[in-house]
């Protein structure tokens, strides 16, 4: 059998265009953005074209199924009277302050029950069943227990995105390879330090899932929040914006509120969260996965 002549350096250059991550295809800058932009309005485009037959068909009554024009009216005044602003800054503002709070908690909490078995075993079944109980359940109590004010608005967050936040770092840990602390103790690392370079670091892709849902939650707990708990002196974000359609029986009302609530959730996925996701996956070589 004749043996095949291959050079050391032709080797070893294909060993390292094996570990060399695959680059996206290269093309100009208007052609990646109408790439990424392009499906998304072609999708919005055909639900309007959709909901505008549906609308033009009478298959529902009026106040039922607004036009799309009577939306889209309810929502120009909004920005024409400078009111959007409004009604996002309260809403939004909380459910910042809601989230960066509930993470301020959830990360002691998370690698607590990661690292402590007693914790995992006596706290984790429990968080993990706050996580299945609908946050809006605990409007009332919040409202009782301090009454129509902003406390009551942010405890309801608190305990729609903490749950969720803890069990996404857990779960995120628990994939941790677990030769990865044992390298770090070797090398000198304490508990803390491990903590930190090693597990957290690892963890990463996992609690970034965990905070992406956290926030999904904190985003949902406060427009339940805002939509039963109505008062003047809340000021009026978007769930209440809502509550006002509902009780004013305008269904176009209703529908803008909808839309609005539901622009603000996909700008934070694409402004915040998706940027950081694509980091993470670069950093790790994961170009071919980058959204």
């Amino acid at each position: 059998m004749p043996q095949l002549d291959v050079k050391e350096g032709s080797v070893e250059a294909g060993l390292d265009a094996l570990d060399t991550p695959v680059a996206a295809s290269e093309g100009s800058l208007a052609r990646r953005i109408a790439g990424r932009a392009l499906p998304p309005i072609g999708a919005i485009v055909l639900l309007v074209l959709v909901w505008q037959v549906l609308w033009a068909a009478a298959f529902w009554p009026e106040f039922k199924l607004p036009a799309p024009a009577a939306v889209w009216a309810q929502i120009w005044e909004l920005v024409t009277t400078g009111e959007i602003l409004g009604l996002f800054w309260v809403s939004v503002h909380r459910a910042v302050i809601g989230f960066a709070i509930s993470l301020a908690i959830a990360v002691p909490l998370g690698l607590a029950i990661a690292n402590i078995r007693v914790v995992r075993r006596g706290i984790g079944p429990l968080v993990s069943g706050l996580q299945s109980l609908p946050s809006v359940a605990w409007v009332p109590a919040a409202i009782l227990w301090f009454g129509l004010t902003d406390g009551a608005i942010y405890w309801v967050v608190l305990l729609g995105a903490v749950p969720s936040i803890a069990n996404g770092l857990v779960s995120g840990l628990d994939q941790v390879p677990p030769i990865l602390p044992r390298v770090g103790k070797a090398l000198g690392a304490d508990r803390l330090g491990g903590i930190r370079y090693i597990l957290l670091p690892a963890a990463l892709p996992g609690f970034l899932g965990g905070l992406k849902q956290g926030w999904a939650f904190s985003w949902r707990s406060l427009m339940a929040a805002e939509l039963i708990a109505t008062s003047p002196d809340l000021g009026e974000g978007l769930g209440q914006y809502l509550h006002n359609g509902m009780s004013l029986s305008d269904i176009s009302m209703v529908f803008a509120g909808i839309l609005l609530i539901f622009v603000v959730g996909v700008g934070i996925e694409l402004l915040v969260f998706r940027p950081l996701e694509n980091s993470v996956l670069k950093a790790r070589g994961l170009t071919s996965a980058v959204r």
